[in-house]
């Protein structure tokens, strides 16, 4: 895939990679709830209280945190949960999509749309401000997959993580 073609994919999103630095988060957040509950009823699963709160700890803002980061977060508002506690929610939010894991810093981030379950999912991470953006990656996944299947593979998961400054960062910068 070219770059010209990244490029198009890039820019035919509906909606931008990274939020706005003033947009309305509380309803960002409260938009992400609604779609893990809609997840779960349609799966005939529990987003159950723990679920819910490290969910919400995911979303207090675009950043990726840590296990030992959303116990801590936790710790202001209820007893201090286990790492055990938090790597099972963990569990169940990425079976079910509505978390991904950053690779490149051993966190994880709340999402709040569907995916493609054949897709490479590829994140955009400002090293500025330390969100994190995702972008469509279907053509992507074709190339990989098309890829690893001509040499006998069998790809289940690839994730794509590149890294660099945001347009808010880069705007700000300036």
């Amino acid at each position: 895939m070219t770059l010209t073609e990244l490029n198009g994919l890039y820019m035919s999103q509906t909606k931008p990679a990274f939020p706005a630095p003033d947009h309305d988060h509380g309803r960002c957040a409260e938009d992400a709830f609604l779609h893990a509950e809609k997840v779960c009823k349609g799966r005939g699963q529990k987003l159950t209280p723990i679920r819910r709160h490290v969910l919400g700890a995911l979303l207090v803002s675009h950043r990726p945190l840590g296990a030992y980061e959303i116990i801590e977060q936790l710790a202001k508002d209820m007893p201090r949960p286990a790492p055990i506690t938090i790597y099972r929610a963990l569990d169940f939010l990425m079976d079910n999509g509505l978390v991904h894991r950053i690779e490149s810093r051993n966190a994880f981030l709340a999402c709040s749309h569907n995916h493609d379950e054949t897709a490479v999912v590829a994140f955009l991470i400002c090293e500025a401000c330390g969100s994190v953006g995702e972008i469509p990656s279907a053509a992507i996944a074709r190339t990989f997959n098309d890829a690893a299947r001509s040499t006998g593979f069998s790809p289940k998961l690839s994730v794509v993580e590149i890294t660099g400054t945001c347009a808010y960062c880069q705007k700000a910068a300036r």
